[in-house]
């Protein structure tokens, strides 16, 4: 027989808050959770800003927690409804998932760093990011965390962003496609997405987008420039800051069925693969001129022809390419506050990233053993260009880039800074 309910509605609410406060003192820190080698492990300055962050969202949640089970206890709550209670426990409940939110996308980053080889792979990818991203006299890099995704494309989830769960994202956290790993095409997709975080930190996007949208370079299709913007800055960092193996690449990961190649979106951030290729190598011609960028070009029209693209179609595409040098000498005379007047051209050139020093370099008979005393961006940009000469396949690459990759982990974990010299 039914005597009655035997638990008040403020009683079930708080046994609900109580059983989330359970809950949450499992969410303990990471380094007590994860495995992982010492070389494989995140750099320090990772590991505190995502321990922090981590510490940060448990204590506010704990406090929310504890704030609800107060006013139950308190009389004023004897006055509310169920609704109002129920809203309340909805609402830190809500906060509870977007804490595990945040823990989930480090905990799937870190992970990683536990599979053999792949957590040192990623350990030296850091590595590398750092590299890539360093512009001194201009900001201090954030803290990179690397890993591992399927799918074609990589992403960046910036530094200093809003993490899913709420909060600011403390790291640069990098995704690289796994088909990727391990030749220099991996290369191409960190410079690129490190090229992100670069141009946010400088403030290029915004600082470009007004004057590109009143330049209306190339006529009728001069609007698409300024939609495109953000994708185009990030492929001139990841350009100058590995030469001819950035747009070698950007053919190697564009190589898509005709239809992506030659697809023109206004809604896209990206440009048309055809395009994108074109003005890689277009902003390499002025930035590092040799005949080179020429030859990748060619090589590109052979793989992708515009014959059967429809005439409208290839109309804009060919006018977005001849307008294409003229946006690239833009860019590359850019000048704003955050580069303290200089052109981006010459914050951004490094000579020993020139077409010629690095095709010399990779002619040299003693040129792998050079690579282990290379700085990491220098490394894989003289990798890509012995592969672009043929002088090494694609399974020596592979091995070359494993071996640098380990070595750079090995090194940081051993409290060694990284290779900065060239190859004279």
């Amino acid at each position: 027989m039914f005597d009655g309910r035997t638990i008040s509605t403020r009683e079930w609410v708080g046994d609900e808050a109580r059983a989330l406060l359970a809950r949450l003192t499992r969410v303990r820190p990471l380094i007590l959770q994860e495995t992982m080698t010492a070389a494989a492990a995140p750099e320090r300055a990772t590991q505190h800003g995502i321990e922090a962050t981590i510490a940060g969202d448990r204590r506010r949640l704990h406090g929310e927690i504890l704030e609800l089970l107060r006013w139950l206890a308190d009389d004023r709550s004897r006055r509310a409804s169920g609704a109002e209670m129920q809203r309340r426990l909805t609402r830190v409940r809500m906060q509870f998932n977007d804490v595990l939110s945040n823990l989930d996308l480090f905990i799937d980053a870190l992970t990683q760093r536990s599979e053999r080889d792949t957590g040192l792979w990623l350990a030296g990818l850091d590595v590398a990011a750092h590299d890539v991203l360093s512009l001194p006299g201009y900001y201090e890099s954030p803290p990179v965390l690397c890993f591992l995704d399927r799918g074609p494309g990589a992403a960046i989830r910036r530094a200093r962003t809003r993490l899913p769960g709420g909060g600011s994202n403390p790291i640069a956290l990098i995704q690289i496609p796994r088909e990727r790993m391990t030749g220099t095409g991996v290369a191409a997709s960190l410079a690129h997405e490190t090229g992100h975080q670069a141009a946010a930190l400088l403030g290029l996007v915004e600082s470009l987008r007004p004057p590109l949208t009143a330049a209306s370079l190339g006529g009728r299709t001069g609007a698409l420039w300024p939609r495109w913007i953000s994708e185009i800055v990030a492929d001139l960092w990841a350009l100058a800051r590995l030469g001819p193996t950035a747009t070698s690449g950007l053919m190697a990961v564009l190589s898509l069925p005709r239809f992506f190649v030659f697809r023109v979106s206004v809604t896209d951030p990206h440009p048309p693969p055809w395009i994108r290729v074109r003005l890689s190598a277009a902003l390499g011609h002025e930035l590092y001129p040799h005949p080179q960028w020429a030859e990748m070009v060619e090589l590109w029209d052979e793989l992708h022809p515009l014959r059967g693209v429809p005439p409208l179609r290839r109309a804009v595409l060919e006018e977005l390419a001849g307008a294409a040098p003229t946006l690239a000498r833009f860019l590359l005379d850019h000048r704003c506050e955050a580069l303290s007047g200089a052109r981006l051209g010459d914050v951004l050139r490094s000579d020993d990233r020139h077409p010629a020093r690095l095709l010399a370099a990779a002619r040299r008979p003693d040129w792998r053993r050079a690579l282990g005393r290379a700085r990491p961006a220098l490394a894989l940009a003289l990798l890509g260009q012995a592969r672009w000469l043929r002088t090494i396949t694609p399974d020596q690459e592979r091995e070359a880039v494993s071996k640098l990759l380990t070595r750079w982990a090995m090194q940081r974990a051993l409290g060694r800074t990284a290779p900065t010299h060239d190859f004279n």
